[in-house]
């Protein structure tokens, strides 16, 4: 799809994101690897950058980075070296980050998408492994202070090639992206936190042409909206730019989403500004096909594999299938709630419709509920059956949350219990009919949107416990008949 926008421009974005892997330890050291906590208390004499310290490779990111290639289609190159990136910023305490150049661990991979209504593959240039660096504290005019903490968090960085043609592409892309890694277990993918978080590459060129204008880098976005804003706005601007006859200078910039306008912070780096160069203190990363072979046999079901199931082989439909999908750990507890013999649309609607809006209205996340997907599975169940209706389940999700009932013992004291007895329903349906003469003539004479009449009026002579299907089924006996 070309997004040519007004003057026929074409938008072309690549990115670059960085993703904090699932590891208990840092890259090369073993102070914790967790989010927060006082400034530099998870610091030592390596992640600190202090001479002499000497940095050891973190298997675990190891397999975590080859899951997340593999994954993506990604070509491994079993020997790859770390370098040293040099470039001078207050929380690098090493002055150089450590980052593998030439070879990565995974090149030239593939991601295959929708977007926009249309299929959408995005090529991978790469991806490698580095370490994070620290975070600087700024308090108003006051002195800026530097946090540790973070220094020497493992990352992969995966760059794509320029193929995302506008700003929905690239959120599209990395909402992409997050899904898959996080169903990988290779990060948390929290992006408030910085688990993940992207470089926009963008530039414009005249629709039709193959020449790549001049880009500009919109550094460290950690939110979709974030994404969608800088990206908007820096395409505007370069258009602006373009069509007064200016030339875009090849810079990187920084985007304000209070302002929703990028301003521009330095001239753009390239390679060789960088000066790499093999890090001497690292050996090369060699891995054995063996190892590959593993991890590539232990890769879970693709997200969008697993909601093409839940819609093709359940019967779910696409908004169903992606909300239980959006998190493994929910598809995995409706998977397990279906193990008790209930339809795959009832146990979904308990779930979507039930459970995620009473955890809401809570402040709690579904997974804190204490709801097991053994009890999910029975109410539905329970629902399938006929002795309790949807609409009572629903009602019953607080009382259900709160104490260790089943939904038919609820229903039964609170006088809830649904009627699929066909002979106390045929008696309320025929005294239904026979009650109301007028309206049964006109359901015979084409007016059938009565049927809803009547099963009002079944429903209040069973206070709301007749079992709707059998109450259709009767009254059209009588109707009908």
């Amino acid at each position: 799809m070309v997004n040519t926008g007004a003057g026929g421009w074409e938008t072309v974005i690549g990115l670059e994101v960085h993703t904090q892997l699932n590891t208990r330890t840092k890259l090369f050291c073993r102070c914790p690897n967790v989010f927060g906590g006082e400034p530099n208390t998870r610091v030592c004499p390596v992640c600190a950058g202090m001479p002499g310290a000497l940095p050891v490779i973190n298997s675990q990111a190891v397999r975590l980075a080859l899951r997340a290639g593999l994954a993506m289609g990604c070509s491994v190159n079993r020997s790859s070296l770390f370098s040293r990136k040099s470039y001078f910023y207050p929380d690098l305490p090493n002055g150089y980050q450590t980052s593998q150049w030439e070879p990565p661990i995974c090149s030239g991979g593939r991601v295959a998408l929708r977007s926009g209504g249309h299929e959408l593959g995005v090529r991978i240039n790469r991806l490698h492994l580095e370490n994070d660096a620290g975070k600087c504290l700024h308090a108003g005019d006051g002195p800026s202070l530097v946090d540790l903490n973070r220094a020497g968090t493992p990352l992969i960085e995966i760059v794509s090639e320029p193929d995302l043609r506008g700003p929905e592409e690239a959120v599209d892309f990395m909402r992409h992206l997050r899904r898959l890694l996080v169903y990988l277990g290779v990060t948390d993918g929290n992006m408030e936190e910085g688990s993940m978080r992207c470089d926009v590459n963008i530039s414009l060129r005249r629709a039709g042409t193959e020449v790549y204008g001049t880009r500009a880098e919109i550094k460290n976005l950690n939110s979709f909206n974030s994404i969608m804003g800088a990206s908007r706005h820096e395409q505007e601007r370069q258009r602006e730019i373009l069509e007064a006859g200016g030339e875009v200078l090849q810079e990187t910039r920084h985007y304000d989403p209070d302002t929703g306008l990028t301003r521009s912070m330095r001239s753009k780096e390239e390679a060789p500004d960088y000066r790499y160069f093999p890090c001497p203190d690292l050996p090369p990363v060699v891995l054995d096909a063996s190892l590959i072979e593993e991890i590539r046999a232990g890769l879970p079901e693709a997200p969008e594999a697993r909601q093409k199931r839940f819609e093709d082989a359940l019967g779910l439909n696409v908004e169903e299938a992606a909300m239980l999908v959006d998190s493994p750990g929910l598809a995995d507890y409706f998977e397990a709630a279906l193990r008790g013999g209930a339809g795959a649309k009832r146990v979904a609607t308990l779930i979507l419709g039930g459970l995620l809006p009473e955890c809401a209205r809570r402040g709690l996340d579904w997974t804190e509920a204490g709801f097991s997907p053994e009890r999910m599975g029975h109410t539905a169940l329970m629902v399938d059956e006929g002795r309790v209706s949807l609409r009572t389940a629903r009602e019953l999700w607080a009382e259900l949350m709160d104490g260790g009932l089943e939904v038919e013992v609820l229903a039964e004291r609170k006088g809830l219990l649904q009627v699929s007895d066909a002979t106390a329903l045929e008696e309320a349906a025929r005294e239904a009919v026979e009650a109301n003469p007028a309206e049964a003539a006109a359901y015979r004479a084409g007016k059938t949107k009565l049927l809803a009449f009547f099963v009002g009026q079944v429903m209040k002579a069973t206070r709301g416990a007749g079992n709707p299907a059998l109450v259709n089924e009767l009254l059209k006996k009588y109707l009908e008949g």
